[in-house]
């Protein structure tokens, strides 16, 4: 299951990110989202996690949890939807 993190403090890191959620269950991936031009963290990122259980257990575990004065938002992520470009 993929999951959203918004609200992410800024200084926290990919490895900050696993810790939280290998506490629930295995963690596949964690990807921190940066700007395109000044690769400065965006403040969400999106981590997965192979079973759904353990991953719905994180989401209810983490989700309104205050990290470095920031509260996260976690919850599924929503499939990604094509971009519609103006002609």
């Amino acid at each position: 299951m993929n999951i959203y993190v918004g609200n992410i403090p800024f200084s926290a890191t990919t490895d900050d990110l696993r810790q939280l959620f290998e506490s629930y269950g295995e963690v596949e991936t964690v990807k921190l989202i940066t700007d395109r031009d000044t690769g400065r963290p965006r403040g969400f990122g999106f981590v997965a996690m192979p079973n759904p259980h353990e991953a719905k257990a994180a989401i209810s575990g983490l989700s309104d949890t205050t990290i470095s004065g920031r509260t996260l938002r976690v919850n599924e992520a929503k499939s990604r939807q094509p971009r519609e470009y103006a002609r």
